[in-house]
């Protein structure tokens, strides 16, 4: 029986259909899901199991650690580094059964005559990791150890931005150049339905698989993955003029029932909700009321239509509530609110 104040439930079917639809969008299409940040707070491992488990052989983390922490032993599983060699010795990708991915030619001349196979970032305007394009003609693409060239959109979920044609098109002079055996990728989640030209030999989906998004077209793609829940630890009774929380910011104006969720900002929770976010119970909604605290925070439940109890669970996210109504409630976006949901809460997969 699960008992933890919060809980992360993972639909794992529906994780898989996300997976799948990406695999679907062209003919021996490599999709290589992106599982840094814990699999975007996911949980890595499990989600990187699960994905073998459907055929899948490409995946990128950000550094050597979170490669390290996956402990592949198959030399037909790829995983590709996305912050590149650093200061760190080639042994240490080797032994992991790691691919760095390079980024810079210092990086490059470090690694283009040792024996192991790498990739190569090329930065065609998010101007963020990768070597300048005006440097690419110091690579020698037809080094048989490199197996992959990508670049990154700067503005993938905006589907009708001409900035995304101009990285398509600098990308594609490299492509251009005609190296043997390479796979070739631009694409991210919200990329690679731009259109079928974006899509080349790969596409790298990270928040899509997941099942969130930045933009209604994606949004009619994917299904929702998670739910977000959190326990009721205590109920109580409050007169009117008292205060709620850190700093007195409410202050009832009845007689006021109040449950203590088991949650906090250490959790997931913003403490930007204050006096504004919702939780959820069946078709019962519960305003927040007072300042979210780190462990904790409190709802008004005065008017509902439910006999809630202690160790009963509302909805912080949930199929109609789902992650991206709440980041924009979060003034921020789906990324951030998955990854800062913390290791106190149980993940559940389902």
């Amino acid at each position: 029986m699960i008992n933890e104040s919060g809980i992360l439930n993972i639909n794992t079917k529906n994780l898989i259909y996300n997976y799948n639809f990406f695999k679907k969008l062209k003919k021996n299409l490599i999709v290589a899901p992106t599982i840094k940040a814990n699999a975007y707070g996911l949980g890595d491992r499990r989600v990187y199991n699960l994905l073998i488990n459907q055929g899948c052989k490409h995946f990128f983390v950000a550094t050597l650690n979170e490669g390290i922490r996956l402990n592949n032993k198959n030399k037909l599983i790829k995983i590709y580094v996305l912050n590149g060699l650093q200061n760190y010795k080639l042994i240490k990708f080797t032994n992991a059964n790691l691919i760095p991915v390079i980024n810079t030619i210092e990086e490059y001349n470090r690694i283009k005559n040792a024996k192991i196979d790498y990739a190569i970032h090329i930065d065609t305007g998010i101007n963020r990791l990768g070597i300048s394009s005006k440097d690419v003609k110091m690579l020698d693409l037809t080094n048989r150890n490199i197996k992959l060239v990508i670049s990154h959109l700067s503005s993938s979920d905006e589907y009708k931005i001409k900035y995304n044609i101009k990285q398509k098109k600098l990308f594609n002079t490299f492509i251009n150049q005609k190296p043997k055996g390479v796979i070739f990728s631009l694409a991210n989640a919200h990329g690679s339905i731009l259109d079928k030209t974006y899509l080349y030999n790969m596409v790298r989906p990270g928040i899509g698989i997941y099942g969130c998004y930045e933009n209604k077209k994606l949004e009619k793609k994917i299904k929702n993955v998670i739910s977000f829940k959190g326990k009721i630890i205590q109920i109580k009774e409050l007169q009117k003029n008292q205060y709620i929380g850190y700093n007195r910011t409410y202050k009832t104006k009845n007689k006021t029932k109040v449950a203590i969720i088991g949650l906090g900002y250490e959790d997931g929770v913003p403490r930007l909700l204050s006096n504004k976010g919702f939780v959820y119970f069946k078709k019962d909604r519960y305003k927040i009321i007072g300042r979210i605290s780190m462990d904790s925070f409190t709802i008004d439940i005065t008017k509902s239509s439910h006999d809630l109890k202690v160790g009963m669970y509302v909805d912080i996210i949930n199929e109609e509530y789902r992650v991206n109504k709440f980041a924009k409630r979060c003034k921020t976006i789906s990324y951030e609110i998955l990854t800062s949901i913390g290791n106190r809460v149980y993940r559940n997969y389902e």
